[in-house]
């Protein structure tokens, strides 16, 4: 990527323990472009006001400003129609919003299906519905290189009972891409409806949720070079009209008396209070500045920047990159012999390097590869490849410190 683009996140200009910083943790949460953060700056210096309800001018700027990321959102998710367009806090609540409603309509021995590649937000709400509810959860296999057993998956979708299959759209831990549009087909040819959790994938390629198939597409802000605070869940205008709402509140009502409430359309049935409205227009200024870019420019450059680093990862005596999947995107997991993945994070980050090491709030995935931790270094559009060769340096370093 230029440094034209590098340039825009005044962050990377900071230095770490004396060392200029090298920001390999952009899967937990990306750094901000200036066009982000004055965008939430300009709105609160100059039209910030609450929204919908009120009739001056700065309220009304506001809600114009807040609804505009909506049509962006539709934009950027080729998405069918605006009103499908549900905002939350991150893509946690937003599947905590489905498992909570399309949940409730579910019945005892209907089943949702999930996978072993699953974020703990993909697999917690879950569990919880079914102990509530009575669902039953099953659990799709990885294959060993990373990437889903396609026909476990199919399998486990042959006896018609799914009602629904929630699935990621690319791993945090492994990078597997999974594939969204075969697995909606075979989800739809048994008739289960689909939810992606696109929290990943959003950020390294184009989505298009009408073309994949999706009945449910969520993503969060922060991981999209926007804010926190602000996550996205996209569904099927005839899924969402029929769904009751999540949370109660003012604005997701249409009348309420001491008997009886009744509901706002939605978007707004499920949009509780007053939201997230800075975050909101910060959201939208991030796509806008992702697009752009474009996406072309940004699968181009983290391919190329991912396939180097695993690469060079490979030159590191000790150290294994954990899968090989057949569509990786801009994440790497890693344990390397005799060194525990705190030890390696603690060490890079003397030297200004900045990884993750733990679980990555996948469990059951870390249990699956036989491991208790590994550490993670996740790129983004403003990762070079001289950064690739640093960490490798600091990466040698560790292990002759630790070995």
């Amino acid at each position: 990527m230029t440094p034209a683009v590098r340039s825009q996140f005044p962050i990377l200009a900071e230095q770490v323990h004396g060392r200029p910083l090298v920001f390999l943790d952009t899967a937990a949460s990306a750094q901000k472009p200036e066009r982000v953060i004055e965008a939430m700056r300009d709105a609160a210096y100059h039209q910030y006001a609450n929204i919908h309800r009120g009739l001056h001018w700065m309220s009304e700027r506001t809600t114009e400003a807040y609804e505009s990321t909506r049509d962006t959102v539709v934009r950027l998710l080729n998405a069918p129609d605006r009103h499908e367009v549900v905002f939350t806090r991150n893509s946690t609540e937003a599947i905590n919003l489905v498992a909570h409603s399309l949940g409730s309509l579910l019945k005892p021995g209907q089943v949702v299906l999930i996978s072993e590649l699953e974020h703990h937000a993909n697999i917690v709400p879950w569990l919880m519905l079914r102990d509530r509810a009575g669902i039953e959860l099953r659990v799709a296999p990885m294959a060993e290189n990373g990437d889903l057993d396609l026909e476990a998956y199919e399998a486990l979708l042959e006896d018609g009972n799914v009602a629904l299959v929630s699935i990621t759209h690319m791993s945090n831990v492994l990078g597997t891409v999974t594939p969204a549009k075969k697995l909606a087909e075979i989800a739809h040819a048994h008739g289960a409806r689909i939810l992606f959790d696109g929290s990943q994938s959003v950020v390294h390629r184009k989505i298009d949720v009408q073309d994949i198939g999706a009945d449910f597409f969520t993503f969060t802000g922060h991981k999209l070079y926007g804010p926190t605070g602000i996550g996205v869940l996209w569904g099927r205008r005839e899924l969402l009209n029929v769904m009751p709402p999540f949370l109660g509140g003012g604005e997701m009502i249409q009348n309420v008396s001491f008997e009886r409430a009744t509901w706002a359309s939605v978007p707004h049935k499920f949009e509780a209070g007053t939201p997230a409205i800075l975050e909101t227009i910060g959201l939208k200024a991030a796509i806008e500045f992702v697009e752009d870019i474009g996406y072309d420019a940004i699968s181009h450059h983290e391919t190329e920047l991912t396939a180097y680093a695993e690469r060079r990862l490979g030159e590191v005596e000790g150290l294994t990159v954990l899968g090989a999947p057949e569509v990786r995107g801009g994440v790497l997991s890693f344990t390397m012999d005799g060194a525990h993945p705190h030890d390696l994070a603690t060490l890079l980050d003397q030297l200004g390097i900045a990884i993750r090491a733990g679980q990555h709030c996948a469990e059951p995935l870390i249990r699956r590869l036989g491991l208790h931790a590994t550490a993670r270094a996740s790129f983004g559009i403003y990762t070079t490849q001289d950064e690739i060769d640093v960490l490798l340096t600091g990466l040698e370093r560790a292990r002759m410190m630790l070995t």
